[in-house]
């Protein structure tokens, strides 16, 4: 005959465990498979920050009027002209109205000031500068970029898409010396194409991809080319859907032949931002 304690101590054990079983079930709440991660909710998402490049910049411009036919000089704006690297800001603006489509617009106002005695003669819009004379100058380059993006891959963990955008560049390059003042302008829309991709590593923290770029080739037309290379790849930390912080690294290639006037500015470095979304 069993134990009277040991009868009364099953019913009483098998109740204590179907109760914390219960307990257990009502505390843990697994996350929704349709649930994205933080930071992917929103429907406007606003950014700021600072980026930090190194600059490569080579311009030439030839005469006009009067002065045309005279090829204009290769200037190094580092060697000849005393350019010295700038900590540019850029401002972005994102407006989702649907959950795989975006609408995106960056702006980076990127300007270089600087002044220096010339080592070497060089010749800008016709206009030759010698050895020795002191040139004030300045780069004025507003770099705006429309975009569309479509995420053809959307998962809890990331996703994937491809984007068409329009890249206005407005370029303005000014010599100033005692003797004379010049200044080259140029300005046109660049399509580009190109893809974005993104993972989660854990549910508020992400890293990002995106290339974007377009070539036109001179052999089309020998008076007139184009690139546009841009690639970025950087990381978010959202602290909650609403607020997060960014650190990236970014390279920005962009060249133009237009009939005897060049241009090639290569900027690349990290940057650092914060972004706000509703």
């Amino acid at each position: 005959m069993k134990n009277p304690v040991i009868r009364l101590y099953i019913p009483v054990a098998a109740a204590l465990l179907l109760t914390f079983a219960g307990t257990a079930r009502a505390q843990y709440k697994p996350r929704p498979l349709n649930d994205p991660a933080t930071g992917e909710s929103f429907h406007i998402e606003v950014g700021a920050g600072f980026w930090n490049p190194s600059s490569d910049i080579v311009v030439a411009s030839s005469g006009s009027g009067a002065l045309s036919g005279i090829a204009g000089s290769q200037i190094d704006a580092k060697r000849d002209l005393g350019f010295q690297d700038q900590r540019f800001p850029e401002f972005q603006l994102m407006l989702r109205p649907a959950a795989s489509h975006k609408l995106r617009f960056q702006y980076i106002p990127i300007k270089f000031d600087a002044s220096a005695t010339l080592s070497q003669s060089i010749t800008f819009n016709g206009i030759r500068y010698t050895v020795g004379l002191p040139v004030n100058s300045t780069l004025d380059w507003k770099a705006y970029r429309f975009g569309y993006e479509f995420d053809f891959v959307r998962k809890n963990k990331g996703f994937a898409g491809f984007i068409l955008e329009a890249k206005y560049t407005d370029v303005n390059v000014t010599l100033a010396s005692p003797l004379q003042t010049e200044f080259a302008h140029a300005r046109a829309p660049i399509p580009a194409i190109g893809g974005i991709g993104r993972v989660y590593v854990v549910p508020n923290i992400s890293i990002t991809g995106e290339v974007t770029g377009f070539k036109l080739p001179d052999s089309i037309d020998n008076r007139y080319g184009a690139h546009y290379v841009d690639v970025d790849v950087y990381g978010t930390v959202n602290f909650t859907n609403n607020v997060g912080i960014q650190g990236g690294y970014r390279s920005l290639d962009m060249g133009y032949l237009v009939k005897q006037d060049t241009g090639s500015f290569l900027l690349k470095g990290i940057y650092f931002g914060v972004v706000a979304r509703y």
